[in-house]
């Protein structure tokens, strides 16, 4: 029978699972072997007793055995060669449907809207550290709300696709795509309620789509949707199917498809065998394509496999991999007038480069550069961001400092340059108002993109403190790495810049300390200078108000880290206690209303950042739990813009499906942004720690190089983290490396390298030390 694209390549050779062999490597470095990936596994260590055989197919001159562990609901699917390698794909499941019993913490809806304090948040951290399953069980899932009645058409809530792919296919609740559907072999699905579904993926971070639904007598139906990795479509997204009833660990009926129903003897359903090697194939393409990431080990393989799959998506969204998308699928967010939005471009990089994967940082940095930054440094996109443009340098400094790739920054020299000089501008501008004016010396702008859009975009043309607090962060970071590329005149510069730099932040302290309402408890911040009224007020009484989009305007003032430390608490006190977070994470802010209240899904991290910076542990965590179960679909993953906690869906947007991997590094290795300190362990969660499982990152990229490190327990009294440093070239001269000691578990005492050092912390959890030299070093807690 006459089969697609990928069955007649794979039916005369080799040639289809060997076109994947140069994915994910780098030039200069040696081939990447398929032991070398992260799912490859021997045979003789990936036992298979008690798993059902489903089929044998050969390839390449080895026979594949294809097992799957059905005594589970949740068995995953093993792949072993007669060659002596394996294959284990697990397989995950999350319920999307609400716990029973009471929601939001026993709390009233109309109650947690109207009231300016977070009380979720209030009621989360009363106990101290916040309890994982306790904030996922604080307000409903995302797109768990029951909907009916005549003409409802349910929306997708995940995608497929591959990096080659200009386009992506939507997945909706019940399997379906647009172009295939379960129903018509399993017409019992129809009446299925997909709201009582679970949702998960094959593969632990691979975009192999699983959903699960309640069948009779115990038994379930399983769907499985996957991309084709060896399809060449420019646009269209080929896909494989199967679709199994199952009961008391067997398969009563099964059903494999390939992106369109069959139909006459030219289009047939493809069988077992075709179906696995596409299933094989996809699974080594994308071990390939994220190699470079860091290997992160956490007791709970969820949260590694959620920070791979952020990059996984992002493949999968951007075409080729490398151009922008904020979104997928719909026009809001896929068309082409939100390409050049810059938080695209900076939280890429800025996830891209945390987690080691810098050959995709340089693509993204070299496109985002090449098509959508003119020669005057303005961005082609409507409305800039004024704060982004301060991200901008900073990342680009990060990138340096990283990847020591110069010839990159020298390609576009002029547009880097041109991009500091439209802030020098804005600040001369700014110079030029009388000394009077509360927004003397402040860089005036646009601080959300939407400003442009309105009738009268003047109104937001403002010296938001995120405005100049990024700038003062953009020209420092950029100075200094002008200094290090030795550039002929960069000197001049760089000291130039600096010099602003400073100046800048003068004015920004002094100003906020001199708009800050001391009469209110606690004491309040605004967003700008010269603001009488709170956010909440201006919102309720002015029309239009200057203080919309006052949640990125908060994000971006204190990600930067250039206020005072008392600043930056006051901020963070301040959003918390007048509306401005919502379970902890940073509100979409709007008029209050009795129908709940809305997290911001990206930008937000920012705020984390901070949180992180000022050792607020507990609420860091309620951020990253908040972050997961209630602005990502669950099982599936898929984040929103913005989300509500009634339920609702979200507009997916890909800034905020890369938080997840920054906050999961940041807990483990987090570097000052201005001091030669590093951070070790400074955020995880003590019941991780009481698992008594190892928790480790290698390879962490810092600006002094590549770091590892690891913690694990040595007996019942003993924690020890393993630090290792680079080799060679310079490094920080303080380390701290935290302890999340069990509760009830007290610390008796710390040692480095077997040298006793007295605790220090807010929790007094912390081995303080400095490096002198040494690239090594071992630190041990011991407990009581």
């Amino acid at each position: 029978m006459n089969r697609r694209r990928f069955l007649q390549s794979v039916a005369a050779s080799s040639a289809a699972l060997h076109s994947l062999a140069s994915l994910g490597e780098e030039p200069g470095k040696p081939p990447i072997s398929r032991s070398m990936l992260e799912g490859a596994r021997t045979a003789s260590e990936t036992p298979v007793d008690g798993h059902t055989l489903l089929e044998t197919f050969t390839h390449d001159g080895e026979t594949w055995r294809v097992y799957e562990d059905l005594r589970t609901r949740d068995g995953g699917i093993t792949f072993i060669s007669s060659a002596g390698s394996a294959r284990v794909m697990p397989k995950s499941a999350e319920a999307v449907f609400a716990d029973e019993g009471p929601q939001y913490l026993g709390l009233e809806l109309s109650q947690i809207g109207m009231a300016a304090a977070d009380l979720l948040a209030d009621k989360l951290l009363a106990g101290g550290e916040p309890d994982e399953d306790e904030v996922r069980r604080a307000a409903p899932p995302m797109d768990s709300a029951e909907r009916a009645g005549r003409g409802y058409r349910p929306r997708w809530n995940t995608i497929v696709g591959t990096r080659e792919c200009s386009d992506t296919m939507p997945v909706y609740p019940a399997g379906n795509t647009r172009t295939y559907h379960p129903g018509q072999y399993f017409r019992e699905l129809i009446a299925v309620p997909s709201g009582k579904r679970y949702e998960g993926l094959v593969g632990g971070w691979m975009p192999a789509v699983r959903k699960v639904l309640p069948g009779d007598n115990g038994s379930y139906y399983e769907v499985i949707v996957f991309g084709d990795v060896l399809a060449h479509d420019r646009f269209i997204v080929q896909t494989w199917h199967r679709t199994a009833h199952i009961l008391d660990g067997k398969i009563l009926k099964v059903v494999y498809g390939y992106s369109y129903p069959a139909c006459t003897r030219r289009r047939q359903d493809p069988d077992a065998a075709e179906f696995y090697q596409g299933l094989l194939a996809f699974a080594e393409y994308w071990d390939r394509l994220m190699h470079e990431m860091i290997p992160i080990t956490l007791p709970d393989s969820t949260w590694s496999n959620m920070a791979r799959y952020a990059f996984v998506k992002e493949q999968v969204v951007r075409p080729g991999g490398v151009y922008p998308k904020y979104g997928a699928v719909d026009r809001d967010y896929y068309g082409p007038e939100y390409d050049g939005f810059q938080d695209i471009f900076t939280m890429s990089l800025y996830a891209n480069l945390e987690c080691g994967r810098f050959s995709e940082a340089h693509d993204v940095f070299d496109n985002y550069f090449t098509s959508f930054v003119d020669a005057k440094g303005m961005i082609n996109m409507r409305g800039p961001e004024t704060a982004q443009f301060g991200l901008t340098l900073s990342l680009i400094a990060r990138y340096y400092n990283y990847t020591s790739d110069r010839s990159l920054l020298l390609k576009h020299r002029g547009k880097i340059e041109a991009t500091v000089a439209l802030l020098t501008e804005l600040h001369d501008e700014a110079l030029q108002l009388p000394a009077t004016d509360p927004g003397y010396g402040l860089i005036h702008g646009w601080s959300e993109s939407d400003s442009c859009l309105t009738l009268d975009p003047s109104v937001w043309w403002k010296p938001y403190f995120s405005n100049s607090a990024f700038t003062v962060r953009g020209w420092r970071d950029i100075a200094k790495t002008w200094r290090a590329l030795n550039l002929s005149g960069g000197e001049t510069a760089a000291a130039e810049w600096a010099r602003r730099s400073e100046q800048l932040r003068d004015t920004l302290v002094k100003s906020i300390d001199a708009n800050t309402m001391r009469d209110k408890q606690p004491p309040y911040i605004g967003p700008l200078p010269g603001a009488k009224l709170t956010f909440r007020e201006s919102l309720e009484q002015e029309h239009p108000s200057e203080q919309g989009w006052v949640h990125r305007c908060y994000a971006e003032l204190l990600q930067p880290g250039v206020l005072t430390d008392e600043q930056t608490n006051t901020v963070i006190d301040c959003m918390r206690a007048y509306g401005a977070t919502t379970l902890g994470v940073v509100a979409n802010v709007e008029r209050p209303h009795p129908a709940g209240r809305d997290i911001l899904g990206f930008i937000s991290y920012g705020y984390a950042h901070a949180l992180l910076r000022m050792d607020r542990i507990e609420e860091y965590l309620l951020f990253l739990y908040a972050h997961r179960y209630h602005d990502h679909s669950r099982g599936s993953w898929t984040a929103g813009e913005v989300s509500g906690i009634t339920g609702d869906g979200a507009l997916f947007c890909i800034p905020a499906q890369l938080t997840i991997p920054l906050l999961v590094r940041w807990m483990l290795v987090f570097e000052d942004p201005d001091a030669e300190r590093l951070y070790f362990g400074r955020a995880l969660p003590q019941k991780w720690v009481a698992a008594g499982k190892p928790i480790a990152i290698e390879k962490a990229p810092t600006r002094w190089g590549r770091v590892d490190y690891r913690l694990e327990p040595r007996g019942d009294k003993e924690l020890v983290a393993t630090i290792a440093l680079p080799e060679k070239g310079p490094l920080p001269q303080e380390l701290q490396a935290t302890f999340r000691r069990p509760a009830g578990r007290s610390l008796a005492g710390l040692s480095v390298n077997g040298k006793t050092v007295a605790p220090a912390g807010r929790e007094q959890d912390t081995a303080v030390f400095a490096t002198a030299g040494a690239r090594r070093f071992t630190v041990v807690a011991t407990m009581s």
